[in-house]
């Protein structure tokens, strides 16, 4: 598939060398020039527009920010929408609002364009790996078709069912790492209160049972949230907030996790 990719931050830029490095036809497109800078070595063409890069590819991979962004490259006349031939794929890897992806497809559905919403997890390492994880929603035989791209940076492509499917997906994920955050960086303020040091306490949980993903995050910190609060904070409250936004809509229990997340959330604003 020629694909098309927007958004070369520090994980969408492993995903689209993994790309072209797999023998993907490459467009690139960015807001800011400088971005494109540290591809000229790849192979890749540079296009002046979301349009242009759009009618040069089957697929288009959007691994920017948020919603607004979204909806920004993908609308108006220079848009991503605009450019792209019917029968052509849209896969959203940035994480998002279900109800935005689902909008997007009905628009794009008008124009024979589909939509996967496809987001990612792992981190820019595990994208330079080729061991992301993609958790998709769409239409099966659409989701098959993007498959060959998606296992150029993925190690795991879960279908989870109709469009916005993946969306919450990640969102869940998202929130449970913010939860045990919140219970990592309790457990090693509790340790201190009660006389073991940070440090030590640290490899004892990172070589234990209690170790997640978040403890390890913090713990080369000895658990202080000050450093990731500063990387994705507010990554994190906007995930936190879209999750909020769902359970209130469907009137759904907020949980221990949602409680365990927004506790997370006031600990690392503290950092602000």
């Amino acid at each position: 598939m020629r694909v098309g990719f927007i958004g070369l931050g520090s994980q969408g830029g492993p995903m689209a060398r993994r790309i072209a490095a797999a023998g993907h036809p490459l467009v690139l497109w960015a807001r800011r020039p400088q971005m494109l800078e540290p591809f000229a070595d790849c192979g890749a063409t540079v296009a002046d527009s979301p349009a242009a890069l759009a009618a040069a590819s089957d697929l288009v991979c959007l691994c920017v920010v948020g919603d607004a962004d979204v909806e920004q490259v993908v609308g108006g006349p220079e848009g991503v929408l605009s450019g792209l031939a019917p029968g052509g794929v849209i896969a959203v890897h940035s994480t998002v609002h279900p109800d935005t992806c689902l909008a997007l497809a009905e628009t794009a559905a008008t124009r024979g364009v589909h939509v996967v919403d496809a987001p990612v997890s792992g981190g820019g390492q595990a994208a330079a790996e080729g061991r992301l994880l993609v958790m998709a929603g769409g239409e099966s035989g659409v989701v098959q078709r993007c498959r060959p791209v998606f296992d150029a940076y993925a190690g795991h492509v879960l279908h989870l069912g109709s469009t916005g499917a993946g969306q919450v997906a990640k969102l869940l994920n998202n929130l449970l790492f913010t939860a045990h955050l919140a219970a990592a960086a309790s457990a090693f303020t509790l340790g201190e209160e009660l006389g073991v040091d940070r440090a030590r306490l640290g490899e004892v949980l990172t070589n234990g049972t209690a170790n997640s993903f978040a403890l390890s995050a913090i713990a080369p910190m000895n658990g202080s949230l000050e450093v990731l609060a500063a990387h994705a904070g507010d990554l994190l409250r906007k995930d936190v907030g879209l999750v909020g936004d769902l359970v209130g809509r469907a009137g759904a229990a907020r949980g221990a996790v949602v409680e365990a997340a927004e506790a997370a959330l006031t600990l690392m604003s503290a950092h602000r």
